[in-house]
């Protein structure tokens, strides 16, 4: 397994911490859609290393499984898993067998915290929202031996004065972006399918003066923001990218279609470096727009939305959901075809997906249509739930033609010679887009055998 790990030096050996991001469908060593082509670091590890107490003396050892395997012999005192929903059912897994070999096991993450009670089931102690405060927390409690049961977010977290995240723990061989950050948590919208709201409530932000000193000590020139969306507050937004201005970073991020709204806004997006953005169009049906909660992208004409964007020399990748109950079998052709003549850079299609403990899933529960709570099919390419106006297949061979109509080669022409934005960079990205959008079934059906 290839892996590193940190003791820090003149400190009395402490506990061997082992920290897990369990393995996907789409990021798997050896066997995922994506090796290094398109994949960026994730901070959710690194951050949690970070946040051990000094005091403690503790080793601690990163395993991402997409990048790397658990060998069997893997030694550790306490282990954290991370998960998601679509990783729930893996991580369920690792932890029965840690737990099998006497270790303790801590669950946290977004499933966990959407369902905490399902988690506790199969751990030692479940973190639920977000855990600077909680994890450091249980750490002490656990050298102490009075680990609670569960661990839950303070009402009064604040994210000032925390510690970088330990990124020399990744090898950034392994990543196309390596420098990554996050400024912003949670959104002010309140989209049905969502588990934002519903995982971690009201935003919070990182003072603007700290995110500056994070990206000075990178080095980074070039940055992903991984922000769930940049602009939750104007004015914060305002602040940053003014901040950002004598850095001279290349950055890109996650924002609505509302930037579009503020021309003031988006061109000082533009002088701050910003070369990409990835929107969340949603869809291009009024009553469909109606269910997303997204009343905003009703008032916004897409077109106008991605001149304005494209006009600034920023490239967009734009998401768009299929299966609301307004769709139909025609939604599939109708939607590719607009990100071919709209010029998207980069075009993005998810089933609709009613992740656990969201209104949506418990609007479509309640109306029993609710097919299946395998948590690995809950990765927004399969379909768990029954369609108002067309049936399960159709669905699932709908989004798949309508990533094949995007990226084919004469779809990925057309949109390319329609924006005419960061031409090298945006073909080789389409490139690896097209592998995936021909081998959606390969990877999405593939089910491995635990280590």
């Amino acid at each position: 397994m290839s892996h590193q790990s940190t003791e820090p030096p003149g400190i009395p050996s402490g506990p061997r911490i082992l920290l897990i991001s369990p393995r996907g469908p789409l990021y798997r060593h050896r066997t995922g859609i994506w090796k290094k082509s398109l994949r960026y670091a994730p901070l959710t590890l690194t951050t949690l290393a970070s946040l051990v107490p000094p005091e403690l003396g503790a080793t601690v050892e990163i395993v991402d499984e997409g990048i790397s395997d658990i060998t069997p012999d893997t030694k550790a005192d306490l282990v954290g898993i991370s998960a998601i929903t679509g990783t729930a059912p893996r991580s369920y897994e690792l932890a029965a067998e840690f737990r099998r070999r006497g270790l303790p096991v801590v669950l946290g993450g977004v499933h966990p915290t959407l369902l905490p009670d399902e988690a506790a089931r199969h751990a030692d102690s479940v973190v639920t929202g977000y855990a600077e405060e909680s994890w450091p927390e249980l750490l002490r409690d656990f050298v102490k031996g009075r680990m609670k049961a569960r661990y839950d977010q303070s009402p009064a977290l604040t994210l000032s004065g925390l510690p970088f995240p330990r990124r020399e723990l990744l090898s950034r061989k392994h990543f196309t972006v390596f420098h990554t950050i996050e400024t912003t948590r949670g959104c002010i919208h309140h989209c049905e399918f969502c588990v934002v709201p519903t995982a971690w409530g009201k935003p919070l932000h990182k003072p603007v003066a700290e995110v500056v000193a994070d990206i000075r000590q990178m080095g980074a020139k070039k940055l992903l923001f991984l922000d769930l969306n940049l602009i939750s507050s104007f004015d914060y937004a305002r602040e940053l990218f003014t901040a950002l201005i004598p850095l001279k970073v290349r950055w890109g991020g996650l924002s609505t279609t509302l930037i579009a709204s503020d021309e003031s806004l988006l061109d000082l997006a533009a002088r701050s470096g910003c070369r990409g953005l990835l929107l969340g169009f949603e869809s291009l049906r009024g009553d469909s727009l109606k269910e997303t909660g997204k009343p905003f992208n009703l008032r916004r004409e897409y077109r106008e939305v991605v001149r304005k964007i494209h006009d600034r020399g920023i490239a967009i990748q734009g998401c768009f959901a299929f299966g609301f109950d307004h769709d139909d079998s025609g939604v599939f052709a109708e939607t590719a075809e607009f990100a071919i003549e709209a010029g998207i850079d980069l075009p993005r299609f998810a089933v609709l997906t009613p992740f656990p403990a969201t209104p949506l899933f418990r609007r479509l529960d309640g109306e029993g249509r609710i097919l299946t709570t395998d948590w690995t099919l809950y990765d927004g390419q399969h379909v768990v739930f029954e369609p108002a106006r067309m049936s399960v297949s159709e669905l699932q061979l709908g989004i798949e033609r309508a990533w094949k109509t995007a990226y084919s080669y004469r779809g990925v022409a057309r949109r390319l010679l329609s924006s005419r934005v960061q031409l090298p960079l945006s073909f080789a990205a389409n490139l690896g887009y097209r592998f995936y959008a021909h081998n959606l079934s390969r990877f999405y059906t593939c089910r491995e055998a635990l280590v």
